[in-house]
């Protein structure tokens, strides 16, 4: 019984975002295609991921392990851990004055409807191309110039061991922010992972938390950078896990 409601429940999810895709994607699309405009497409995807996470039955609490500060007239690269698809959705929803563009695979671009969009709003990556990994810094670079804000979850995908508290960092971030001057925002989610996974046959409604781990000013040594943000998230992990 628990797992036809479970695929009810994700039935529901293909149908929620099918409707709102085409509903907030229509002025999305239509906005991206200037520059200028993208901070007001920024509003409909939020609007879609407002929906979509509350319209599952998900919830989020924001718990502060630091006392700093998010500047609005500042931008940053956004880093979490990555459990879930929700991530994405949330991402958007605790940044609301930051206009933001994921670092994402270009594979996501067959996606009918979500597709067309997700490459206008997107900087995306063929994994499988060293050329198109190398020039995700330049084309990230550009997006910052434009006055947005990069999204990167540094694990680099989900790992199918799901015992994997954390998996190993890539440098991609952390190379971003040494390369442009660009502070990292650090938080990490947990309950995602339980709550709302990638296993199609698990998950239930309710409240992830969210933890702000503070900011880290750009160094000249992107690999410490790398290490110090691992640090704080796998702490918070295993710390606030259940």
């Amino acid at each position: 019984m628990v797992k036809i409601l479970n695929h009810l429940w994700r039935f529901w999810l293909l149908l929620l975002a099918f409707f709102l895709t085409i509903f907030f994607g229509i002025p999305v699309y239509l906005l991206s295609f200037n520059k200028k405009h993208y901070k007001y497409a920024y509003r409909f995807i939020r609007y879609w991921s407002y929906t979509m996470f509350y319209g599952m039955g998900l919830r989020y609490k924001l718990i502060n392990l630091s006392d700093q500060k998010i500047d609005r007239n500042k931008q940053y690269v956004i880093i979490s851990n990555h459990t879930s698809i929700m991530d994405i959705m949330l991402t958007c929803i605790i940044f609301p004055h930051h206009p933001i563009c994921f670092v994402g695979k270009k594979e996501l671009v067959r996606i009918p409807v979500f597709g067309t969009i997700y490459k206008r709003i997107c900087v995306m990556v063929d994994r499988s191309s060293a050329r198109s990994r190398a020039d995700v810094y330049r084309r990230c670079a550009e997006k910052m110039e434009e006055g947005n804000n990069i999204v990167i979850f540094p694990e680099g995908g989900v790992p199918d061991d799901t015992s994997i508290i954390l998996d190993d960092f890539k440098d991609g971030a952390f190379t971003l922010s040494s390369k442009h001057n660009y502070p990292i925002v650090i938080h990490t989610f947990v309950g995602l992972k339980e709550i709302f996974p990638f296993d199609n046959s698990k998950g239930y409604p309710g409240t992830v938390k969210v933890y702000f781990n503070g900011i880290l000013e750009p160094s000249d040594s992107p690999k410490d950078l790398k290490a110090e943000a691992f640090y704080e998230i796998k702490k918070t992990l295993v710390k606030h896990s259940n």
